[in-house]
């Protein structure tokens, strides 16, 4: 074989090499870049379901309140209107005691709605369906930490090969910019306040 011909080979062989190396670079920028828009995706879903969990845990705890509100005021206005009969000959006045039975039934009533919500509070749906909801809560809040951690490592190992040489020279050529972290907020530390 001939010199020229030899060199030629070792050329072709290099920038093949070369080449080669460029694509695989590229294409392991490319997935990786891909995995931490996947690992931020996953943030984003588990914050979209903590969202949605929110409302509807306010409005069965609101809904919630709103039944027990409601067993308050029968017996605070059952309460009110036996209060308020005039007591005086009543055993006199037949239409009066009628009244009179009647008012105490509802009191009654009233009441025994109120120890039915205090004896069985914990059995109750809407406490059960508040608990269910406050477990998911707990658990998105849990997934939420996790996704944040599976995306910070995957910017970490994204961001390490993009800025180690040769990857850095790479990445300028093809436009492979660093990935910021996922950084708590100021204050985060503080768990924030809920009122319903």
């Amino acid at each position: 074989m001939k010199k020229s011909t030899i060199i030629l080979i070792a050329v072709v062989v290099v920038i093949f090499l070369m080449i080669s190396s460029v694509i695989g670079k590229y294409n392991n920028m490319v997935t990786m870049e891909e995995g931490v828009d996947a690992a931020w995706s996953q943030v984003e879903n588990v914050y979209q379901r903590r969202a949605d969990l929110i409302p509807n845990l306010v409005a069965t705890v609101k809904g919630y309140a709103e039944h027990e509100q409601e067993t308050f005021t029968a017996v605070t206005e059952a309460r009110s209107k036996v209060n308020n009969i005039n007591l005086e000959g009543i055993t006199n006045n037949p239409e009066a005691m009628k009244n009179f039975q009647a008012s105490q039934g509802q009191l009654s009533g009233a009441l025994s709605k109120l120890m039915v919500v205090m004896e069985r509070y914990p059995d109750l749906k809407a406490n059960q369906n508040f608990l269910d909801l406050q477990a998911q809560l707990e658990g998105t809040e849990n997934r939420i930490a996790v996704e944040r951690n599976r995306f910070n490592k995957a910017a970490q190992g994204y961001n390490t090969v993009i800025r180690r040489f040769p990857g850095s020279v790479y990445a300028g050529m093809f436009g492979f910019d660093r990935k910021a972290y996922f950084e708590a907020e100021a204050g985060s530390e503080k768990a924030p306040e809920v009122e319903f």
